[in-house]
């Protein structure tokens, strides 16, 4: 498999982490990569992402977002998490995104958490076209979830038999 590595960046294009990828498929209007959790557990009260978990993340070269489905080593959807991000700079080698500050947190059955709504409000490196983006971003990130367009299917990862 390919492998690229990701480099997200903060508002002014500085890297805040890196990490490598596989690809699972390119797309016309971006990427689809496979990448494991490989730090500590890191608890963030609605969910944890433990080491060996899975991320199969989205970047989009034209939506303001990207998107991780993540599981867990048993192949249990935990939930997916969303940065609302600049549209992704996709090579082949890596992908640059720079992160917008607002997250979005999707667990199993669809229920939305807006995530870091004050630090986006009050930060000062945005600017206004960066802002303007990210609000559209969050909406037709929002509409994406509500509509269960993929990725978002709130069934499980792995379809349980019904028994007759």
């Amino acid at each position: 498999m390919a492998i690229i590595t990701v480099n997200k960046l903060n508002s002014l294009g500085e890297i805040k982490i890196q990490y490598q990828g596989e690809i699972i498929e390119r797309l016309a209007d971006g990427i689809i990569i496979q990448a494991y959790w490989e730090h500590p557990l890191k608890d963030l009260g609605y969910t944890s992402f433990e080491p060996g978990d899975r991320f199969i993340e989205y970047y989009y070269t034209h939506q303001w977002f990207n998107i991780f489905d993540i599981s867990n080593a048993r192949n249990v959807r935990k939930g997916w998490y969303c940065n609302i991000a600049e549209p992704a700079d996709i090579q082949d080698d890596q992908i640059k995104q720079k992160d917008l500050l607002l997250d979005v947190w999707v667990d199993p059955e669809g229920s939305t958490l807006l995530l870091d709504e004050d630090e986006f409000e009050r930060d000062t490196t945005l600017d206004n076209s960066q802002r303007r983006g990210a609000r559209k971003g969050l909406h037709d990130l929002l509409q994406m979830i509500a509509s269960q367009i993929t990725p978002f299917s709130f069934k499980p990862l792995a379809e349980k038999q019904s028994v007759e």
